[in-house]
């Protein structure tokens, strides 16, 4: 990785800007998964640690129109109270008066989180006036929210040209990871690709099919892909404007793209439909493909056997369903079991289900950005990560 962390300042006395990605999920007000909070702790230690003051920002939600109290940022604030040791301040206000008084106020070793940056509407629009308020916050601007580093907004990229720019530990791991499967995998290289729609993935297909050995595709892309090459899929999930596209993928990746041979398919889209396993060539008219089926997952295990590089992005099913999880589940499994292979999950649903499997630690890297992780293995430039200084 050839950008500038934050290893590479003296924070003595200084004051650090840090773009976190605090958008967790919320229900009645409480937060029901502090994964990205957690992920941020380790940047935050290090810089309280070396003399820093800390001031915070980040989206949570989507506020329609300006601020909404549902959507404050004061709920991370009191929870990050409870994670660290330091002290944690609140303001609510993002930029402004009362924001430059409490981080003029902010003493070394302690916390400031700023209001919600989507509160502004200049926050998406990229706005240099806010972008120019927020520099008037911190010394050094440090980025590290890859979920949203595929976004040029005022908070990721439009205040890195206020201030020198370094990336956070987590930016800096998820540009490793990501980065070296790109640049420099070890072969065999499999990538594993799910979700519902081909149209989503054709550019992230194009991309690594000049880059891996293999791509074991699943869930709903799946059927329209077996659609393309003339299988009937019954009421399954068909995504009849991409066919071409997929056609025109099953050509080029001739020999490298490899389908299910087996589906679970069910009478109804629900959790209790009746269900049963078969061959693709057998799916029922009425009936639906909810999840690859048991001689699907024993071929994908065969293939990832030797791998020395996985990528995975999107579940092989309705993994949110139990009845059609196993697929994705064992998935999940056969990549914790890999002795010496680099595994990435690409965030988004497929980090949804490695943690429900509860195998987040067998993996090498579980990317916290799903659609920043997407657009990176597309091969395009991230705007959060162009804007900060190169070493």
């Amino acid at each position: 990785m050839n950008k500038m962390t934050i290893r590479d300042v003296d924070w003595q006395g200084k004051k650090a800007l840090v773009r976190v990605d605090f958008n967790v999920p919320l229900s009645g007000g409480v937060i029901t998964d502090d994964t990205r909070m957690r992920a941020a702790l380790p940047t935050i230690k290090y810089l309280l640690d070396n003399g820093a003051a800390v001031i915070l920002m980040s989206h949570l939600g989507r506020p329609k129109d300006g601020p909404d109290p549902k959507y404050s940022m004061k709920v991370t604030a009191d929870h990050l109270a409870e994670l660290i040791s330091a002290p944690v301040h609140f303001v609510g206000e993002t930029v402004g008066l009362e924001a430059e008084a409490a981080a003029a106020e902010l003493q070394p070793g302690a916390v400031l989180v700023l209001e919600n940056t989507r509160f502004i509407k200049g926050e998406t629009k990229n706005d240099q006036a806010m972008a120019e308020q927020l520099g008037r916050l911190g010394d050094v601007f440090v980025n590290d929210a890859f979920g949203s580093a595929h976004r040029a907004h005022a908070s990721t990229e439009g205040v890195a040209q206020h201030l020198p720019a370094v990336a956070g530990f987590l930016m800096e791991k998820e540009l490793e990871y990501l980065g070296g499967a790109l640049e420099d995998p070890k072969h065999p290289f499999v990538a594993i690709m799910g979700g519902a729609k081909v149209s989503d993935k054709i550019a992230v297909i194009e991309s690594l099919l000049t880059k891996v050995d293999v791509i074991l595709i699943g869930g709903g892309m799946a059927n329209t892909f077996l659609a393309a090459q003339g299988y009937g899929m019954g009421k399954s999930l068909v995504e009849t404007e991409a066919l071409e596209q997929a056609r025109s993928l099953m050509q080029t990746g001739a020999g490298q793209i490899e389908l299910p041979v087996d589906f679970v398919v069910a009478s109804a889209f629900a959790d209790d439909a009746e269900s049963r396993v078969v061959s693709v060539d057998e799916v029922p008219a009425e009936w639906r493909a909810l999840d690859i089926g048991p001689a699907t997952i024993a071929h994908y295990a065969n293939r990832l056997a030797g791998a020395k590089t996985v990528v995975w992005n999107g579940p092989m099913g309705v993994f949110e369903m139990p009845a059609f999880a196993k697929g994705t589940v064992a998935i999940a499994e056969i990549l914790a079991g890999l002795k010496d292979a680099v595994t990435i999950i690409g965030g988004g649903d497929s980090a949804a289900a490695v943690a429900q499997a509860g195998l987040e630690e067998k993996m090498s890297h579980v990317s916290t950005g799903g659609g920043a992780s997407l657009e990176f293995l597309e091969g395009k430039v991230l705007p959060g990560v162009a804007a900060l200084a190169d070493k």
